[in-house]
C-alpha cells in the first residue's frame, strides 16, 4: 500500500516535490532542535519515505493528450427545423 500516489498529476511539477521533501525534513530538524526526538523521529520517516516515492522511484507520466474540440458541421447551425410542431397542453399538435 502507498500512501502517496506519484502518478497524481500534482507531483508532476519538481518544486512541489522537493517542496515536500524539504518540510519534513525541515519540521525534524525543528523537532530534534526543540528537544522532542519521537516527533523528530517521525517527521524524518515521512521526509524519508517521501524522497523515496517522490524521487528515487519516480516514473513521470506523460501529460494526457487533450484532444481539440469538435467544429459543428455547416447543416448543424441551423437548429432544429422550424417546421417542427409542439404538442399544446392537451397532447395535441398546435
Amino acid at each position: 500500500m502507498q500512501l502517496i500516489d506519484p502518478n497524481h498529476p500534482a507531483y508532476r511539477r519538481l518544486w512541489v516535490r522537493v517542496a515536500i521533501v524539504a518540510v519534513c525534513f525541515g519540521w525534524a530538524v525543528v523537532e530534534f532542535v526543540t528537544g522532542d526526538p519521537f516527533w523528530g523521529v517521525l517527521a524524518g520517516g515521512a521526509g524519508a519515505y517521501s524522497f523515496y516515492i517522490l524521487f528515487w522511484t519516480f516514473k513521470p507520466q506523460p501529460p494526457p493528450a487533450t484532444e481539440p474540440a469538435a467544429q459543428p458541421d455547416a447543416e448543424e447551425e441551423e437548429g432544429p427545423a422550424a417546421t417542427a410542431e409542439k404538442p399544446s397542453k392537451d397532447g395535441q399538435a398546435e
